[in-house]
């Protein structure tokens, strides 16, 4: 029988501990990344095939899984409900992301664009279309 595995990508070491110690007790292995070890962790193949190898769905969410339509093999996490008023829209998500990306790689497009895993010309035309402004990032590295 195989042992599901949780991979949990953080660095909050508390958020770590949490986690071990909730899926100790349904028999489930947590392996834990720090941000910069998943993200050298992608850009390496063997790690990437490792990562893939046999994980065949990942889900979270409040939603009953149905074990008959996943196999089993899906995992529910634990969260608080999610009311309408909490949801957002693809939209702000994406300019979210986008911009965390930027910030952290202070201003930096081509290296933002590879860790959201698309294309520059991509990344360029989602800055335009939500109005992100890169230099401010390229700013704030000075500042420091």
């Amino acid at each position: 029988m195989s042992r599901t595995v949780m991979i949990v990508v953080s660095d909050n070491q508390e958020t770590i501990e949490s986690a071990k110690k909730y899926w100790e007790t349904h028999d489930v292995t947590v392996q834990a990344y720090s941000s910069s070890q998943w993200r050298e962790g992608l850009d390496n193949a063997f790690f990437r095939q490792q990562l893939t190898a046999g994980v065949p769905a990942l889900m979270s969410g409040s939603s009953p899984i149905n074990s008959e339509t996943t196999g089993g093999n899906v995992i529910q996490f634990p969260s608080a409900p999610v009311s309408s008023a909490n949801v957002q829209k693809m939209e702000e998500l994406e300019a979210h992301a986008i911009e965390n990306a930027i910030v952290q790689y202070k201003g930096n497009l081509t290296e933002a664009a590879k860790a959201l895993g698309i294309g520059r010309a991509t990344l360029y035309r989602k800055v335009k279309q939500y109005h992100i402004d890169p230099s401010a990032a390229r700013k704030k590295k000075v500042a420091a």
